[in-house]
């Protein structure tokens, strides 16, 4: 217990640096918050780690977005579990998907790493050529889709069943909706769901998909409008796309970037929001309800425990539930609908029995047909199976994508 206070003391440590302030994941203790219905787990790490052994971070960003906040609080939490100094876990922030990060991670290597993981989809060939020429370093990247084509016994790829966590929270935002018809502040026809999203990637479409269909499940006239920014971490496009979605009379928004920009502008505006990486609470107490996220100290101490007892690290790992991979904030009792934790804490269970699946083909339909693709068997699509990132890239009836550039 004493274990994981502390290292919520150093997330929130962290966290303050920031103008603006977001909170862990971890459940909630915060005036109006609840407590978490899928809380951060207390690491287990049953392995003795040398001295000697060191392990190196690359992040898009730093702080102040909070995809890599998510990634810098879980590395601080696997620190403390561990008992590592700081000298042993060296994080490098800021690191474009460029040849920058080629470099950031031969230099890392250099300095001893016995493993380096990078965390962003564009990261992807830069960490790979960085495996082919130091083969005695493990290379671990997030949201990547190549280890299994590579071929190289140190390059590997991982990522979380994160598309669970976004229908509970999908659940969350179809409570609100229901309960703004049942109070007339809107029909049941006008229950429409933003959505901001940075790029048209699978696994941008796997988290709003998965969102909506959550939202559907008890709110079966919900319909959502996508806007795409063009890129994970802009304040200033989030914004703007949040309010144009407002414009459309969009009366709930989320997200899937990095910045404070969608959960500002429905702050201003008095608008419910579902975030994503981390509660906005502290900031947006008037709008936030829940947030879900990927916890990745598991996969650290995965990858560790795999080093230190000579053992292969899984080409493709992915983690779930179970696995303490997938978590949720707190619920905002503020602004969430009552019934919101009891109808999450049921779906949890149903998922955790396999009588849910999250992309159940029976629930939604394409151009009015039933959907067809390869990974749909046994009646639904089998989301990171065959590799561990998202691979869902169906365009569903419902959803409506505001504009396609990206």
């Amino acid at each position: 217990m004493f274990k994981k206070i502390l290292a919520l003391v150093l997330a929130v440590a962290t966290v303050c640096t920031l103008a603006l302030t977001l909170a862990s994941c971890a459940g909630g203790s915060t005036t109006g918050m609840s407590a978490s219905p899928l809380d951060i787990p207390a690491v287990n790490a049953d392995f003795q780690v040398g001295d000697d052994f060191k392990i190196g971070f690359i992040c898009l960003h730093d702080e102040k977005s909070t995809y890599d906040l998510n990634f810098i609080n879980a590395a601080l939490r696997y620190q403390e579990a561990l008992g590592l100094k700081n000298s042993q876990v060296i994080i490098k922030k800021n690191i474009p998907e460029t040849e920058k990060c080629y470099e950031a991670a031969i230099d890392l290597a250099n300095q001893g790493c016995d493993v380096i993981f990078a965390n962003s989809f564009g990261h992807e060939e830069w960490v790979a050529k960085a495996a082919e020429e130091k083969p005695d370093v493990e290379f671990c990247h997030a949201t990547g889709v190549t280890a299994a084509k590579k071929g190289l016994d140190n390059f590997h790829n991982a990522f979380a069943s994160i598309y669970e966590g976004r229908y509970l929270a999908g659940i969350a935002a179809g409570m609100k909706l229901n309960e703004m018809i049942a109070e007339g502040k809107i029909t049941k026809e006008k229950a429409k769901i933003g959505y901001v999203g940075a790029f048209t990637y699978p696994e941008v479409i796997s988290g709003y998909t998965s969102f909506y269909l959550g939202a559907k499940s008890v709110c079966p006239t919900v319909t959502m409008d996508v806007q795409f920014t063009g890129s994970w971490y802009d304040v200033t496009a989030e914004k703007n796309a949040a309010e144009a979605l407002l414009a459309r009379d969009c009366v709930l928004i989320s997200q899937h970037a990095d910045s404070m920009g969608a959960p500002g502008a429905c702050e201003e505006a008095g608008v419910p929001n579902v975030s994503y990486n981390g509660s906005t609470y502290e900031a947006c107490p008037e709008t936030f309800i829940v947030s879900s996220a990927i916890n990745w100290t598991p996969y650290y101490v995965y990858i560790t425990k795999c080093i230190v007892e000579d053992k292969a690290i899984d080409t493709d790992w992915c983690g779930g539930i179970e696995e303490g991979s997938v978590v949720l904030t707190g619920i905002n009792q503020d602004v969430a609908a009552e019934g919101t934790v009891d109808a999450i804490k049921a779906a949890i269970e149903k998922l955790k029995k396999g009588e849910v699946k999250v992309f159940d083909a029976s629930t939604f339909t394409v151009e009015g047909k039933a959907p067809t693709h390869d990974l749909i068997k046994d009646g639904y699509f089998h989301e990171s199976e065959a590799i561990s990132a998202p691979s869902f890239d169906l365009n569903i009836d419902g959803i409506t994508l505001i504009n396609t550039k990206f």
